[in-house]
């Protein structure tokens, strides 16, 4: 199930043409149950995603149990952060949220396919 659960974040990375590298560590875990990947996707830009997420099997699928995509613009600067730390517990989505330059917005768990194409459009509206 991990394996697949591996190809499948392959496959989406691979699929998408304003990304120009990435750089993706997966570590599983000692239960061999449970991955971790992180690492950033480089896109045509110069612009950054940051990947960070911790995943454990569980009756024969793949529950993300937490997560954080932190997108930056070349120079650096966050444009926007989706992640799951208890940390907004006014989010009528909470644990979930998304973070923007000056406010805190409701967010459902985006699937890496959804923050791909946000950021692709982004870059192809620019």
């Amino acid at each position: 199930m991990i394996q697949r659960y591996l190809d499948d974040i392959e496959k989406v990375i691979g699929f998408h043409p304003t990304i120009l590298s990435s750089t993706l560590q997966k570590r599983l875990g000692p239960d061999g149950k449970t991955i971790y990947v992180t690492g950033t996707i480089m896109f045509s830009d110069l612009s950054v995603l940051e990947i960070a997420v911790f995943a454990v099997e569980m009756r024969n699928k793949m529950a993300v149990d937490k997560y954080r995509f932190q997108y930056m613009d070349k120079k650096g600067r966050m444009v926007f952060r989706y992640d799951n730390a208890p940390h907004h517990r006014e989010a009528p989505t909470f644990p979930h949220h998304k973070h923007l330059p000056n406010r805190v917005s409701p967010s459902t768990q985006p699937s890496l396919t959804d923050i791909l194409n946000e950021i692709s459009a982004a870059i192809l509206n620019n």
